[in-house]
């Protein structure tokens, strides 16, 4: 039978564990803290998706840590991000849709979130918590625009969207940089690691964890894996090779092996640490995945589209203080609701005056059956040409509530009937067709105004470039 827990008196538990928190600095005389408060561990990856797990029907990929988490977790069913990576990752961290703050785009300087927006980490930040970052920021390789300055007290990162990655823009990685013995940004500071990419981003994110243990914290976890270019150690690779994927595919598979023994790992040092109880454990990913003839739980489209297969993505939820395991919660949700949910559980405050595009979950972790009223969630693909925003507003987008989905105002499916997108029935539901249009209208006359980015100068060489140069002069890096 399934434990009630009241709203008020769950929030009231909240509140009073945060009375012995300063902001910003442990408050006199509490050594640890209160278990009303959750630390908060984070972890996203990039270009996996809905049905690259086993718990979510994946026959050929194995996942057991993940499977363990999902069994052990709240889960979203329906939960929904951006059709690709630097757009979610903007959403998730201020809780407003990403044009809001300008991202549009995932390079060309559109991927840089406005200076304006508030950050997830700052509302933590000012509620007494530690923050980290460990991988992807992908919002703004200029210093004003890195984490550091957002934020977060340790920024342990790579450039651009991808490790190694480069373009005629502010928007690059270190130069030459590879997914083995990367050199990853540390603090402002390039140093050179030893290993594969996601475990040096695991391993110096439990370091982190475990030195700063005595103090609510929020570790934000954010692997480039299983983005392309497809690199993974030949051991995790095999087995796919030998169920029959080829070379990439099983490489993209190899990688989210490595994601789930990662996942695994960290989970097994919060036990040691005392700290799963009152860790509240969130595993999401970007956006749909980017291998479309892999499984993929009979959803449409992939990465880059604004059918489910584009937008749905795995979010589950553990924290063994206050939510119950192996629960379904089908509201729908979506990254914008991380931010409001996070602050309502930590004692934060949302950013003030700042209309939020989403709510706190909070009701329906608590029991899948409480009230969530309907609502619309819009998607938009965005990178359009340069200075071409306007004509952009009917292109790759879908408008939805919990029952219809309106795709480029052209296409209506009826969700809870036909998940998969199949049946087009917007010449049957017209009166559906006409409100969804009707709040996508309004919705793309308020962002418009809010595409800070689409016709700035664009930076002559990548950020990370000129940064590490600056560093290093003309001398040729130590390797170690």
């Amino acid at each position: 039978m399934r434990r009630k827990i009241d709203r008020r008196s769950f929030l009231t538990g909240v509140a009073a564990g945060g009375a012995a928190l300063a902001v910003g600095r442990l408050a006199p005389g509490a050594e640890t803290r209160p278990a009303a408060r959750p630390n908060v561990v984070l972890i996203i990856t990039d270009d996996q998706g809905y049905g690259e797990l086993g718990c979510h029907g994946n026959e050929v990929l194995q996942t057991p840590n993940l499977d363990r988490l999902y069994a052990e977790s709240v889960r979203l069913t329906n939960f929904h991000a951006s059709p690709t990576c630097s757009p979610t990752r903007a959403s998730l961290m201020t809780g407003r849709h990403e044009f809001r703050s300008g991202v549009t785009h995932t390079i060309l300087e559109r991927e840089r979130l406005a200076p304006s927006a508030v950050t997830l980490a700052q509302v933590l930040k000012r509620a007494g918590y530690k923050t980290a970052i460990f991988g992807k920021w992908h919002l703004g390789d200029e210093e004003a625009y890195q984490p550091q300055n957002r934020g977060f007290d340790e920024a342990f990162i790579h450039g651009a969207g991808g490790i190694g990655q480069a373009y005629r823009c502010s928007c690059g990685d270190a130069p030459g940089n590879k997914y083995f013995d990367p050199w990853i940004r540390h603090n402002g500071t390039f140093v050179k690691t030893s290993g594969y990419c996601t475990d040096v981003f695991f391993g110096k994110a439990a370091e982190w964890i475990g030195a700063n243990r005595d103090r609510p914290f929020f570790a934000y976890i954010t692997t480039n894996a299983p983005h392309s270019p497809f690199v993974v150690a030949e051991k995790y690779k095999q087995p796919y090779l030998k169920a029959g994927l080829k070379d990439a595919e099983a490489s993209y598979y190899g990688m989210m092996a490595n994601i789930d023994e990662n996942v695994g790992k960290l989970t097994a040092k919060l036990d040691g640490w005392g700290l799963a109880r009152d860790t509240l454990l969130i595993f999401m990913t970007d956006n749909g995945h980017s291998v479309r003839n892999l499984y993929n739980a009979g959803m449409r489209g992939a990465k880059g589209s604004v059918y489910e297969g584009g937008v749905r993505v795995p979010f589950f939820v553990r924290w063994p203080a206050k939510l119950e395991a192996g629960v379904d919660v089908g509201a729908l949700t979506a990254h914008v609701d991380i931010l409001p949910t996070l602050a309502e559980l930590c004692g934060g405050k949302c950013p003030e005056g700042v209309k939020l595009d989403g709510r706190s979950m909070v009701p329906v972790l608590l029991d899948p059956k409480a009230d969530w009223p309907d609502r619309y969630l819009v998607h938009h693909v965005g990178r359009w040409g340069r200075g071409q925003a306007a004509k952009a507003k009917y292109g790759n987008f879908a408008v939805r509530n919990t029952r219809f989905k309106l795709v480029r105002n052209r296409e209506l499916y009826d969700m809870p009937a036909d998940p998969g997108e199949e049946t087009n029935v917007i010449d049957k539901h017209p009166q559906a067709a006409a409100e969804l249009r009707k709040v996508y209208e309004q919705w793309w006359a308020e962002v418009l105004p809010c595409l800070v980015n689409e016709n700035v100068p664009m930076a002559a060489e990548p950020a990370f470039h000129a940064a590490f140069r600056k560093q290093f002069g003309n001398q040729q890096p130590p390797k170690r």
